[in-house]
Formats: C-alpha cells, sequence, structure tokens
C-alpha cells in the first residue's frame, strides 16, 4: 500500500484518517442503534434545529434522496420529527424529540471516548492545532 506523503496531498490523508475514524466509530455507534450518518444528523439537528432535509444532507455530506431516507429512519425511530416550515411551505423543518436527545446524549461519550483514544499521542497542542486547522479546512470550503 502507498504511504502517506505530500506527493498525494492533504485530501488522501484526511479521507483515510475519516475512513478509519468512521469505522471505529461505527462500532461503538451501533451499540446505541445508530449509524454514523445519523449520529452526524443528530447533531446537526442540535445545533441548527429546524434544518431542511436537504440542510442535513449537505451538512452530512449525503444527496437530498438519501439523506430523505435518513431522515425517514430517524423520524420512524422516533428519534427527529417532521414540522411544517413557516417560511416555505414546500418544505419541512426538522426538530430532534426528546427521545433523540437522549440518545445522542448517550452516544456522545462513546464516540469522545474513541475519540480520545485514537488522539492519545498527541499532545494538547497538536490535538488544538488538529482541531483548529480541520474547522479552518471547512470554513474555507464553504466560502
Amino acid at each position: 500500500m502507498i504511504g502517506p506523503d505530500d506527493r498525494f496531498g492533504v485530501t488522501f490523508l484526511v479521507r483515510h484518517a475519516w475512513l478509519n475514524m468512521r469505522s471505529t466509530v461505527a462500532v461503538v455507534l451501533a451499540e446505541h442503534g445508530l449509524s454514523v450518518q445519523q449520529y452526524g444528523a443528530l447533531m446537526v439537528l442540535t445545533y441548527h434545529p429546524g434544518h431542511t432535509v436537504a440542510e442535513v444532507g449537505r451538512s452530512v455530506g449525503t444527496a437530498r434522496q438519501s439523506a430523505n431516507e435518513l431522515i425517514t429512519g430517524l423520524e420512524k425511530a422516533g428519534l427527529v420529527e417532521r414540522r411544517p416550515n413557516p417560511q416555505d411551505r414546500r418544505t419541512q423543518q426538522l426538530f430532534l424529540t426528546q427521545v433523540g436527545e437522549q440518545r445522542l446524549a448517550a452516544a456522545a461519550p462513546a464516540v469522545l471516548e474513541v475519540e480520545a483514544e485514537l488522539e492519545a499521542s498527541f499532545s494538547e497542542a497538536d490535538r488544538a492545532t488538529a482541531r483548529d486547522w480541520l474547522a479552518q479546512m471547512v470554513r474555507n470550503a464553504n466560502g
């Protein structure tokens, strides 16, 4: 296998890290009855209550159709609810239910524990730098 180096740029390294992290996080989320995408959608709705299906889809990196299927599954599980959008009758706003808030609150410590294990060899300064760098990359990509 090709090792990480400067020839392939940071995109390959970030993707490789994400795929490995995702696999590890998926295991602990399964214990809470959630997929990585479902967890992401619940997180998005925690910070952005009232987002539409399309907005949640963009935030978790999925197409509108897949996002609708994702939200439908969360709705059937009683984790989110749809409400009419007062600004646009063609869309609905999404909100966490109390059960959704509880499921997210139960799963989050397990995810944070996995992240801590993966970051165990990092210094505090390294962790802060990595988080700042990733946040800035997101801001730059979103213009």
